[in-house]
Parts: C-alpha cells; sequence; structure tokens
C-alpha cells in the first residue's frame, strides 16, 4: 500500500430544506432564517388569501408568528422531496394551549422552494388552523 497516496473525498450536505424542515419542529425561528436567502421571496395562499413577503428576518418573523409562542406544540407529519430543480416540503402542526388539549388545532402547510445552499423562493399552501382535540 502507498502511503503517500491522498485520496480525495467529498461529503455532500444535506439539502438546506432539511435543515428547514429541523428548524420548525425545534421552533428554531433563529436557524429558520438561517436556511433562508437574505432576499428570499415567498408566496404563501392562505385561507385569507395570498400573501407575498420578502426578506429572511420577515420571513421567519411570520412562521413564528404561526407556530411560536406558549402553546404546547407538536409536529405531526412530515415529508421532503423533489420535484424537477424544487425541492418539496410538507408538515402538519398540532398547537394547543398548555393544560387544554381539547382546544387543539392543526394546520398544514405545503412548500416548493428553489435554491441550494440557501433558500431563495417558498410557494407555500396552508390549510389554516383546523380545530381538532389533541390524542
Amino acid at each position: 500500500m502507498d502511503t503517500n497516496t491522498i485520496t480525495e473525498t467529498t461529503t455532500t450536505r444535506p439539502p438546506i430544506t432539511g435543515e428547514l424542515v429541523h428548524a420548525v419542529s425545534c421552533r428554531d425561528f433563529r436557524a429558520f432564517e438561517q436556511c433562508l436567502a437574505d432576499d428570499v421571496h415567498l408566496r404563501a395562499l392562505l385561507p385569507m388569501g395570498l400573501l407575498e413577503l420578502d426578506g429572511a428576518a420577515t420571513i421567519a418573523a411570520k412562521f413564528e408568528t404561526w407556530f411560536g409562542g406558549t402553546d404546547n406544540f407538536a409536529l405531526l407529519e412530515a415529508s421532503a422531496g423533489s420535484v424537477g430543480a424544487k425541492r418539496y416540503l410538507r408538515w402538519r402542526i398540532r398547537l394547543n394551549p398548555p393544560g387544554s388539549p381539547k382546544r387543539g388545532r392543526v394546520a398544514e402547510q405545503h412548500l416548493f422552494t428553489t435554491g441550494h445552499d440557501k433558500i431563495e423562493t417558498i410557494d407555500l399552501l396552508c390549510s389554516g388552523f383546523q380545530t381538532k382535540p389533541a390524542e
């Protein structure tokens, strides 16, 4: 064996979308923001209508209004994949006030994103919060 041989190894970083799902599951909105390009653009179809936002800090703050706070939080389901050049994410989240499991609510979001090292665009479809007691 030649001990002077240098072997080149490459490591591939998992898609940034995996880090985004992890940040949501931990309610770590600073980590969420770090997944986004500074000039990221969000188009979201919400029950109240279309929402468009620009900028990592602004978008992370919006997600914090949806999923932050003192309510009990559970990530019920999540999945990720690719559709052509876009990354696909889906998650279902349950929130309920502490000590009030019968006042639970569930929301599901589907996201299509672009970007590799940072997320550059997000197209989001949201169910809105639906009443559902904790099981």
